[in-house]
């Protein structure tokens, strides 16, 4: 009898798994002083204001050293409640709503950033930015009090903050901000569209031929760390590292940021 197909190893689940190492130390030592996974929660959130604070003074470089640190607990609270014994529905509940908190103060500090400088189009590209990653996150719980699950569309948090650290160390925050804005709008609509098929017993979108094609890159039902996921990553950091700051408007791409550094020392 032939065992299940061993899963490719891909870009994105390689660096994923490189990742852990150093994670899995923290969460043993957060396991061993026994802290509570609601107490690591609150503290991820307490630092991603002060991520939040680093990107309304433009200081994108720290920002970026703070989200890291910052979403290292965001990441092993949910690790530390299982190993611990101690998830609950209480801690769903806290955990989801202090990652909005999150979401908000950080786009709310580039809000505050981009308004000192005096642009209203990027004042209103990040407001927008703002509310279709929260209504991405309230698209599903909503949908999901209706139907089993609703786990479609590609910028999730998880995604959303990412591409927020590239931004700041790479100085290409705009080229982000786009990103996010354009991928959170189609989240949203991918999600309302599986629950009007969900709900009136609908088949989904073929995922054969050329239609097939289209539906996989613009109604994302695809896991992380698979192929299909791997190029759409990979199409995301082209553009935001490749398209000039000025044919964008960056209105903080003063520098040459930390790519166009590495390559002057080439």
């Amino acid at each position: 009898m032939n065992g299940p197909e061993p899963r490719r190893t891909t870009f994105t689940g390689l660096i994923g798994t490189i990742c852990m190492f150093p994670l899995r130390a923290i969460i043993s030592a957060c396991v061993a002083l026994r802290i509570h996974p609601n107490v690591l929660t609150f503290v991820g959130v307490v630092i991603n204001v002060l991520a939040a604070w680093a990107l309304a003074m433009g200081r994108f470089m720290l920002a970026f050293v703070i989200m890291l640190v910052a979403n290292i607990f965001d990441f092993i609270d949910g690790k530390v409640a299982h190993e611990l014994e101690l998830q609950s529905k209480f801690g769903a509940f806290w955990d989801s709503t202090l990652d909005r908190f999150s979401d908000l103060a950080l786009v709310t500090g580039l809000i505050f950033l981009y308004s000192k400088l005096g642009r209203s189009d990027y004042v209103l590209i990040a407001a927008l930015t703002l509310i279709f990653s929260i209504m991405t996150s309230y698209a599903r719980a909503r949908a999901e009090s209706l139907v089993e699950k609703c786990k479609v569309g590609f910028m999730e948090r998880p995604e959303r903050i990412v591409l927020f650290m590239i931004g700041a160390v790479t100085n290409r925050m705009a080229g982000v901000l786009w990103v996010v804005l354009v991928l959170s709008i189609l989240a949203v609509a991918n999600r309302m569209y599986y629950t009007f098929l969900a709900l009136n017993r609908l088949p989904m979108p073929t995922r054969d031929g050329v239609a097939g094609f289209f539906t996989r890159a613009f109604f994302w039902t695809d896991e992380r760390a698979t192929l299909s996921y791997d190029l759409w990553v990979i199409a995301i950091l082209a553009f935001v590292w490749c398209t000039p700051p000025d044919w964008l408007g960056d209105p903080t791409a003063s520098g040459p940021g930390l790519i166009g550094l590495i390559a002057s020392h080439l």
